[in-house]
């Protein structure tokens, strides 16, 4: 009997280390002063980090270049790239976030593909709660030093992140 309920926690602990992260998934941007979408994503985990890539954007269409950004790049994100030759769809604009823990991931980086710009990132998956959050959200922050600023994304499937137009 002993055995056997060790071997059913070792179990259940097993699922939950490999469960993905709630943050992990489809997302839709939304402009925190107009209330617009603006962007779906896809937020994944590889190699213990937290990744996010967009996969379509309001009034962008699939082969537009981040040419706003162009002579703008920085060493640790593609190998410094000129952000301006790069996709605004498909290019992977979130980086590097650490885990502090589930749902929770701080340490990484954002660049805003319209001008070029990066700021530390930190993202926060919020639970329905049917209070403060209706549905479940993702919170993502952008800094500067210790100046932030919070977009608050709407959970999508594949097919609702891929639609914007």
């Amino acid at each position: 009997m002993k055995k056997l309920l060790a071997a059913i926690c070792a179990l259940t602990l097993s699922a939950l280390a490999f469960a993905a992260d709630p943050a992990e998934g489809f997302w839709i941007s939304v402009d925190e002063k107009s209330g617009k979408e603006t962007a779906g994503w896809q937020v994944y985990e590889e190699n213990g980090r937290l990744y996010g890539k967009i996969l379509s954007a309001a009034g962008v269409s699939a082969d537009a270049k981040a040419d706003k950004a162009k002579g703008k790049s920085y060493k640790n994100f593609m190998n410094g790239t000129d952000i301006g030759s790069l996709n605004v769809i498909g290019t992977t604009w979130i980086w590097d976030l650490r885990r502090d823990e589930p749902g929770e991931w701080e340490d990484g980086y954002i660049i805003d593909p319209n001008d070029g710009k990066r700021y530390r990132c930190e993202i926060e998956f919020h639970r329905a709660d049917g209070k403060k959050y209706k549905e479940d959200t993702l919170e993502m922050e952008g800094k500067v030093g210790p100046i932030g600023r919070s977009q608050y994304w709407k959970k999508a499937d594949e097919s609702q992140a891929k639609g914007l137009r």
